[in-house]
């Protein structure tokens, strides 16, 4: 179910429907403003090793809780794209990296959220940490890139996809 704001959050007056910009939005009579309602821009660290076996995270959390994913987040402000993949990664499970390269992006409709996201990958090099399951991730493997289990997330399975494409470019 896709949850709309009732009320401004800057003035706490109730939101009225009107069409500008060729559709219906939400728009604060008291602020005489618009309120626009943005995608959400969400990030994914996909950690290679040298042997072909890729990071994943099972989740702790809904959605998709007990499912196999990559590690990721939201981005927060103040962080460029990178920092959130990374802060995400050391987040989630204890790994410091660096970006190695950009490996993809895409955006879907999400139910859970009622909202856009745009999510980006990006290829990360383990640079130090210690690995350990923590906040979004009850546990953490590394799995043959060949045999990866069903993934939480198509978008996620994307991404997958892209770094495959890369990795055969390289040869």
């Amino acid at each position: 179910m896709i949850r709309t704001p009732l009320y401004c959050p800057y003035c706490a007056e109730p939101f009225v429907k009107r069409h500008h910009d060729g559709r219906e939005r939400l728009y604060c009579p008291r602020c005489n403003e618009v309120y626009y309602e943005n995608p959400l821009p969400a990030v994914t660290a996909l950690v290679l090793k040298e042997n072909d076996e890729l990071l994943l995270g099972k989740r702790s959390v809904e959605p998709a809780r007990g499912a196999w994913c990559l590690p990721g987040g939201f981005m927060e402000l103040g962080e460029t794209m990178e920092e959130a993949a990374l802060r995400e990664l050391q987040e989630e499970t204890g790994l410091e990296g660096s970006v190695a390269g950009f490996v993809g992006c895409l955006s879907h409709e999400s139910r859970y959220y009622g909202k856009t996201i745009i999510i980006f990958g990006y290829r990360v090099q383990v640079t130090g940490g210690e690995m350990k399951a923590q906040d979004d991730m009850d546990e953490l493997m590394f799995f043959s890139i060949d045999s990866l289990p069903a993934l939480a997330f198509t978008s996620h399975q994307y991404l997958v996809d892209c770094l495959l494409a890369q990795e055969a470019k390289r040869g």
